[in-house]
């Protein structure tokens, strides 16, 4: 559930000096300082948000230029389409995706709403299946979507799978500026909502991403019990309580839920 560089981070004391490409994952900490609220970066951003010095941030973002992954006009570096090559190639090769994505098109189509699935990847989810009935979000979602975990119904179902104290880190980690006026915005309070997910099996969020969103998710568990996943679906926050979005999809979440569990590893 941490990033590709965590990982490598993590792991370069069990690698012998020789195996570890030092370059190679300072060229991933630069590809992975970009995001859609920093799409165009100069030098000096991309030094500051990977720690590199300038020289050396300077170099990766030109190879990375030279080699079609980012564009330049002279100030600032922005990724190019080239890029969605390494990450649509490693979500392809994920069995998760290819299990799931029959079984979301057909639970989308019973109950007339857009559904997903995500992983955890550190202070985010990841969109790895999705089968949209209608764009709810002003923002539209694709596998490879990211959003953060801490307001989200999947992310609040996969944080409650984890240890308390590794959700809380995250939790403290992460930016909690309000997205909007019904948002939580404390670690304690997210604390205790994800508190509450972990004993009912279910996260409804209601307008904390964006106005007029409810999303409701529940983890994907599979044959040894553990949680892999987060299965949800979005609605507009027009027609019923909070009630009655639990009476109307939770149960078609939780029958898929028990019928994937059979089938995933």
């Amino acid at each position: 559930m941490l990033t590709f560089v965590q990982n490598v981070k993590n792991s370069v004391r069990m690698l012998n000096k020789t195996d570890f490409v030092a370059s190679l994952a300072k060229g991933l900490r630069v590809l992975e300082c970009f995001a859609a609220e920093r799409s165009r970066l100069a030098i000096a951003d991309v030094a500051d948000a990977t720690g590199l010095d300038r020289a050396t941030a300077r170099r990766c973002l030109l190879t990375l230029h030279e080699l079609g992954y980012a564009d330049y006009d002279g100030k600032f570096f922005s990724l190019t389409p080239r890029v969605l090559r390494l990450g649509v190639g490693a979500l392809a090769a994920l069995p998760l995706p290819q299990i799931v994505q029959p079984w979301l098109d057909q639970l989308s189509e019973q109950i007339g709403q857009s559904c997903s699935v995500s992983i955890l990847d550190d202070k985010e989810i990841v969109y790895i299946a999705r089968a949209a009935q209608k764009r709810v979000m002003s923002v539209g979602l694709m596998p490879g979507s990211r959003l953060p975990a801490h307001c989200t119904s999947m992310g609040r179902v996969l944080l409650a799978a984890l240890p308390e104290g590794e959700a809380r880190a995250i939790i403290e980690a992460s930016d909690l500026t309000p997205r909007t006026p019904r948002s939580l915005a404390s670690v304690d309070d997210i604390m205790r909502v994800v508190a509450e997910v972990r004993v009912n099996g279910y996260s409804l969020v209601d307008q904390e991403v964006e106005l007029g969103l409810r999303s409701l998710a529940v983890p994907l568990v599979n044959t040894r019990g553990k949680v892999i996943a987060a299965l949800n679906t979005g609605m507009a926050a027009i027609h019923g309580d909070l009630e009655q979005v639990l009476r109307d999809y939770l149960p078609a979440l939780l029958r898929l839920q028990q019928s994937l569990r059979r089938l995933l590893n």
